[in-house]
């Protein structure tokens, strides 16, 4: 992978919602904001999810120096609805982007989509010299009625906003070193319960109920079981990332971790894999929420704009998403670009 640079990163975070003032009016329990220890989240009150992504692959692309005839690929993750039915949402960011004649495609890999993407993208450009960028975007507004931010999934606030990056052969502030994906469909169920297939959204329940399908999974399946499996696929894949590296955890300057709340987040990162909330942007991203699939892509560029990554620092991307899949990516940086 030493010839696969990222080369422009943006996120479009809208506004912001206290978690205070969500708890004060009882739309977020006190006792889950307490075990989150999160302040705020990015809210939309009326840019859609595609908007917002848009918005952000302009930025990003301008910042890479791109123009839609150097994209070769655009790739958009997302997890929820993007602001209109039956739609190519990859389509209208391509759009808004200038056009272009290269294939644009939607993933729904849930919170791992933006590293789902990055893998895609990276063996798209490897496979033929002659293709030179491809625009990554990621973007969800989780709002009522078919999502609560706070309770679909307790422990971690859900938040509105977009991420994209420009993956390159032509160079870039960051090199890709390695990239490592896994999957365990036996998990699948975890995030779909034991309910009948319905024939329209929402058939079921509304708001979206994760914990409830989490119940409903481990009811039959046992809580043993889904740790374990959990547990095991993601120290596997970031085992993998960080051996084509050549490298191990504690030698990372930095590690981007999924938006969690901080009870999540010592559950099954700080603790298993001793890293300190130091080495990550937790100061941030608890100002921020669970972007869906943008996490990693929004903590990279953080580090960038902040100046809080140097030339030379190796950062871990890690993703988990639901399916169940997990992905880690290790990301050289080479310099701090003009832009930031």
């Amino acid at each position: 992978m030493d010839d696969i640079f990222i080369r422009g990163t943006a996120v479009r975070l809208p506004a912001s919602l206290l978690v205070a003032d969500a708890v004060a009016s009882g739309a977020f329990p006190a006792r889950q904001a307490a075990s989150t220890d999160m302040v705020a989240v990015a809210w939309s009150p009326e840019e859609s999810a595609a908007e917002m992504a848009a918005a952000a692959a302009r930025t990003a692309m301008a910042r890479a120096g791109s123009t839609p005839q150097d994209i070769d690929l655009v790739l958009h993750a997302d997890t929820y609805h993007q602001g209109q039915d039956l739609w190519p949402v990859a389509s209208y960011v391509q759009r808004e982007i200038g056009g272009g004649s290269c294939s644009a495609l939607e993933i729904r890999q849930m919170s791992n989509g933006g590293l789902a993407a990055l893998d895609l993208a990276t063996a798209y450009l490897t496979a033929d010299r002659n293709r030179c960028d491809a625009l990554l975007s990621t973007a969800d507004r989780f709002c009522e009625p078919g999502i609560d931010r706070w309770r679909t999934d307790p422990g971690t606030p859900y938040a509105d906003g977009a991420t994209a990056l420009v993956l390159s052969r032509r160079g870039g502030y960051a090199r890709l070193r390695s990239l490592a994906m896994l999957a365990d469909s036996d998990l699948e169920p975890m995030h779909r319960g034991d309910e009948p297939f319905g024939p329209a959204p929402f058939t079921h329940r509304i708001p979206v109920d994760f914990e409830g399908a989490k119940r409903a999974f481990i009811g039959q399946m046992g809580m043993s079981f889904a740790i374990t499996r959990a547990n095991s696929g993601q120290q596997t894949v970031l085992k993998q990332a960080l051996s084509d590296a050549d490298m191990e955890l504690a030698e990372a300057d930095w590690v981007l971790l999924p938006h969690f709340g901080r009870r999540r987040l010592e559950a099954i990162y700080y603790g298993p894999f001793g890293i300190a909330p130091e080495r990550t942007t937790w100061d941030w991203s608890r100002t921020i929420g669970h972007l869906g699939a943008g996490d990693q892509f929004a903590g990279l560029d953080r580090l960038i704009v902040s100046g809080q990554a140097k030339p030379g620092d190796r950062v871990v991307l890690v993703g988990v998403g639901a399916g169940y899949n997990w992905g880690a990516a290790v990301v050289e940086i080479l310099e701090r670009p003009d832009w930031a």
